[in-house]
């Protein structure tokens, strides 16, 4: 008996073990398929040139890694292009001249490879066969072998720039740059010393004391384990008995996290010096403009503005420097350690004591406003937004304010007419659209639109920064975009971008609607993707706009029956037909655009001869022909990508939707990551007129 209780227990104990094994093995499947989602994927063969595909991006669009112009050639490296400026934050070679334009960086089983006129230079080596490579959000750029295992990364090899998450091990350091549009080694390096310590000495220098000329001066929290990271390594209570000690450090240029608990009216930055070193709760202070304000650590979200006449106040405590010869040294004797342990003994029960009542106000102050909160959407009877997940909500008063009476008209678009506007609390300048035939949509599914659009955040989508919703007056508040839209460009022959310029142009609208139809918490159809709804921001940027037509699907909603949408021309012929019309429509309506972008032309054109004032079919004929050279004027044209955007046009623009790629298809060919066929003739899309 006892033994079949025994053989029992055991195969329940192996049944059990089974499941948990089935279990972590679907987790371990899921967190897998989450954690791909944060890298962009690059295959071997894979390959960059500075004038047209220059770069591979991270999945977010943040971090970018390829070609940057560097003087009148380029360099190779990582850099953030989710903002204006081209921020360089790792360079490959950085002391190698940079190269012209006539390369080509292509990714093989040795690395990564610079060919030029028959000569070939390893750029990255990686230490065994790599099978593929990726940019992480992080702006991380590793290679894998053929089990994605990665061989090696960027993070490994700092050059001037450390990244969040990126680590700086001991016995590594950090070296200037030349400037700050030459990125070749300078002449400082910031080392990780072993004892923790970071100090700055010059390069090519030992490292000792003569030689080093600043040090972070901190110590660690727990002298067990570095992890734990640093702390300062005085007191701010020691400012009233030892004041000599401590010094102003003053930080010009730059803006940061303002969060002071007193602002004092001074006019000289000295009496604000004085006011911060004899206040021990005063850690730092800003002085801009006659106003000193005073804050405790931590200072965050740091960054350098020349145009920032900000100065930042630091105390600091005078110490000599320790480096890697005299830091076994006693800091301080026996008296100051005991007043200092006193020190931080009463600090802490003074933190901790402060911490509490805080705490207790706040959550008498949260819980108040919570119950105003509810009564004031009660009152109002329909959805509240979040300022910090959604568009703001304006009154109209507010926003006839903001356009002057609505003065300046700067276009028309679906359903109304935009204003140029200022909004005052943010100095932003702002495009404020009045709707025009809006009334009959209900006002819980007006403000169930502007959420789902609100939440939108793509650096190709033009973002929503408020409406207006109150009665018969509803508004939608943009962000400006001050070099109008993409028909002003590419129909324009003085403004008129370059072959290399339009393409990046088409990935980056690409990269828009595929966050439309996939990325996004709601699929979105936009509905009238045409060029005068695409708009370019200061750096020519192409932004989507006008989701006046947008059609939002529920979850698990692939199509949906509705009126005809959109903008003749651009509509996809399942529009006229009655047909359930799904992202494929977008998808056609991009083809379109794209085939205009490509040729600078209109798709319909009646002052040209009768052949080719349809753009769909011209195209089809000339590229049936073999003779593309008729669709462009230009001389410097890169032949083949040409080639991938008439077919990718041609593809798009098919009369029946289920032959249409994907948007994720569409960019993966157009960024050259797939194989394009040769695609059928399209139906003329006036047929479906």
């Amino acid at each position: 008996m006892n033994s079949k209780l025994k053989r029992m227990h055991r195969a329940q104990n192996l049944s059990m073990a089974s499941v948990i094994l089935f279990l972590f093995l679907s987790f371990t499947s899921i967190f897998k398929a989450l954690a791909q989602r944060r890298y962009s994927n690059i295959s071997l063969g894979s390959s960059l040139t500075p004038t047209t595909n220059s770069s591979w991006w991270s999945p977010s669009g943040l971090y970018a890694f390829g070609f940057y112009p560097q003087g009148t050639a380029y360099a190779i490296g990582v850099f953030i292009a989710g903002i204006p400026q081209k921020t360089v934050v790792w360079t490959a070679k950085r002391d190698d001249p940079p190269v012209d334009s006539n390369v080509n960086l292509l990714i093989n089983d040795a690395g990564l490879v610079l060919e030029a006129q028959s000569q070939t230079t390893t750029v990255i080596s990686a230490p065994q066969p790599a099978s593929s490579a990726s940019l992480f959000d992080s702006g991380n750029f590793v290679l894998y072998n053929s089990d994605r295992d990665i061989i090696w990364q960027s993070f490994d090899h700092p050059t001037d720039t450390l990244l969040p998450t990126q680590r700086l091990e001991a016995d590594s350091e950090l070296v200037s740059a030349v400037s700050e549009t030459n990125h070749s080694t300078g002449i400082f390096r910031l080392r990780m010393q072993t004892d923790g310590n970071l100090v700055q000495y010059p390069v090519e220098t030992p490292e000792t004391a003569p030689y080093a000329y600043w040090s972070s001066g901190f110590a660690s929290v727990n002298p067990g384990d570095r992890t734990a990271g640093c702390e300062r390594n005085f007191t701010a209570e020691s400012c009233k008995e030892d004041h000599k000690s401590i010094r102003i450090q003053e930080v010009l240029s730059t803006a940061w996290e303002d969060v002071s608990y007193s602002d004092l009216s001074l006019s000289i930055k000295g009496e604000c010096e004085q006011a911060c070193l004899q206040d021990c709760n005063c850690d730092a202070a800003f002085y801009k403009d006659g106003l000193c304000k005073k804050q405790k650590l931590p200072l965050r979200y740091g960054r350098r503005n020349p145009d920032e006449s900000n100065s930042a106040l630091i105390k600091v405590k005078s110490t000599s420097i320790r480096t890697n010869t005299d830091r076994n040294e006693p800091a301080v004797d026996k008296k100051k350690s005991d007043q200092l342990g006193r020190g931080v003994l009463i600090v802490g029960i003074s933190v901790v004591a402060f911490g509490l009542v805080t705490l207790a106000i706040s959550g008498i102050l949260f819980h108040k406003y919570r119950v105003w909160a509810y009564k004031r959407i009660s009152e109002k009877d329909h959805i509240g937004l979040s300022e910090e997940v959604a568009p703001r909500s304006f009154t109209f008063e507010e926003l006839e304010r903001v356009t002057d009476g609505f003065k300046e008209e700067i276009g028309r678009g679906s359903f109304g007419t935009v204003y140029k506007g200022l909004i005052s609390s943010t100095q932003k300048v702002a495009a404020v659209k009045r709707l025009e035939g809006a009334a009959s949509q209900g006002e819980r599914e007006f403000q169930t639109e502007v959420k789902v659009i609100g939440k939108t955040h793509h650096k190709n989508l033009v973002r929503l920064l408020g409406y207006c919703n109150e009665g018969p007056n509803r508004l939608l508040v943009y962000e400006y975009m001050r070099n109008g839209s993409l028909a002003d460009v590419i129909f324009s022959p003085e403004s008129r971008p370059c072959f290399g310029e339009r393409v990046e142009i088409a990935r980056n609208i690409a990269r828009g609607i595929l966050y439309l139809h996939e990325e996004c918490e709601t699929q979105i159809i936009h509905c009238d993707i045409k060029p005068e709804n695409i708009l370019m921001d200061e750096c020519w940027c192409p932004k989507i706009s006008d989701f006046g037509l947008a059609k939002l699907l529920k979850p698990e909603q692939t199509k949906t029956f509705t009126g005809i949408r959109g903008t003749r021309g651009y509509v996809a012929p399942e529009w006229h037909r009655k047909l359930p019309v799904t992202v494929k429509a977008d998808v056609y309506s991009f083809g379109i655009v794209l085939l205009e972008i490509t040729c600078c032309r209109r798709n319909v054109d009646q002052n040209l001869p009768e052949i080719e004032s349809i753009l769909v079919d011209w195209v089809y004929h000339c590229f049936e022909s073999g003779e593309i050279d008729k669709l462009v004027s230009e001389e410097e044209v890169d032949k083949r990508q040409m080639d991938r955007m008439i077919k990718v046009g041609l593809w798009c623009t098919l009369d029946e939707p289920s032959l249409r790629p994907s948007m994720k298809k569409v960019l993966l060919m157009l960024e050259g990551t797939v194989d394009i066929p040769i695609p059928p003739s399209p139906t003329s899309f006036l047929s479906a007129i």
